[in-house]
């Protein structure tokens, strides 16, 4: 006989704009029942090429590989603050009790192997996330990193259309 699954730790990954505050909230609904933890986790896309190429017109390919070693880890830290901010207020205005966010998560890489890769190192039982979505030939489509994460996930993914 199978067991009902239990959700002890939940991976809310964001992207902290406006629109993801509703995920939050599903992420919240979801801890409070199951009486979960949440971790959350956001993910800094590297510089692209050309950023890159145009910082290295102006310094040496050392000085621009400290430049972006140097910022990056400031936007970390300034990411990290705002993460805090934004579960302070959603959980607020949300009028809810204090939920258990363990951990919050700023990291640099490939969104979808660092979504991957979080909620295996945390244990996680299940991934929330938005769905971003753009419109080709005038449908509506999942983004490509919750496309990515839902296909290759070993654990449930909720995504949650973001609007």
């Amino acid at each position: 006989m199978h067991s009902i699954p239990t959700i002890k730790t939940i991976l809310y990954t964001t992207a902290l704009g406006s629109h993801t505050r509703p995920v939050f909230r599903y992420a919240i609904s979801l801890a409070r029942q199951y009486n979960a933890k949440i971790i959350l986790l956001h993910v800094v896309e590297p510089l692209s090429s050309t950023a890159r190429a145009v910082i290295e017109t102006y310094m040496s390919v050392e000085s621009a590989e400290q430049f972006e070693k140097d910022n990056l880890q400031q936007i970390l830290t300034d990411i990290k603050d705002r993460l805090k901010k934004f579960c302070k207020e959603v959980m607020e205005s949300s009028k809810t009790d204090v939920i258990n966010v363990q951990e919050i998560l700023v990291v640099a890489g490939d969104p979808t192997e660092e979504i991957l890769h979080a909620a295996q190192q945390s244990n996680a039982d299940l991934i929330v996330m938005g769905k971003s979505s753009g419109s080709v030939f005038g449908s509506t489509v999942m983004g490509s990193v919750a496309r990515r994460v839902s296909r290759h996930a070993k654990i449930p993914v909720l995504i949650v259309p973001n609007h």
